[in-house]
């Protein structure tokens, strides 16, 4: 595979994760400084002003392990592994928009727990590809669990 082709391949799969982030994004800055704001929050929930930076670099290094596992043969060599790919990250968006866009809480939990299984079979996917692959997308696994643990005291706490 050519530079030119890899590179390019970098920049569709970035693209791809942070069309998906944009999607996510665009249902957050709905509700975020009225609705989220009002909730009361358990002591672990991080200040707001992490999450961007955090969802940032996450998105980051989910485009790279796409990458490296598309590089090992291309599409048709790892469409099951991208496939999974795709499904966790329109499952990203989705959860987003049940949590900021509708403000149903309840219902983002439990779509979280699906997109949690989500990620796991895909970064089980991704090392089988890419040892790599799959090492990036440990952190993105380790922040949705958080995510999961926080959506659900959130959604008790409010209830």
């Amino acid at each position: 595979m050519t530079k030119g082709r890899q590179a390019l391949g970098l920049l569709v799969a970035l693209a791809i994760t942070f069309a998906a982030a944009g999607i996510g994004s665009a249902f957050t800055s709905q509700s975020v400084g009225d609705w989220y704001a009002g909730l009361e929050k358990p002591s672990f929930n991080p200040p707001s002003w992490v999450f961007g930076p955090v969802w940032s670099v996450l998105y980051t290094l989910m485009a790279v392990a796409a990458w490296l596992v598309w590089r090992q043969g291309g599409w048709m060599s790892a469409h099951v592994a991208l496939g999974l790919y795709a499904v966790q990250l329109v499952l990203n968006a989705t959860w987003s928009g049940l949590f900021f866009g509708a403000q149903m809480p309840g219902a983002a939990f439990v779509e979280l727990v699906v997109l949690w299984l989500a990620i796991v079979a895909t970064t089980v996917a991704f090392f089988r590809k890419s040892i790599p692959a799959g090492v990036l997308l440990a952190p993105y696994l380790a922040w949705t669990t958080l995510a999961g643990v926080l959506n659900f005291t959130l959604w008790r706490l409010n209830a």
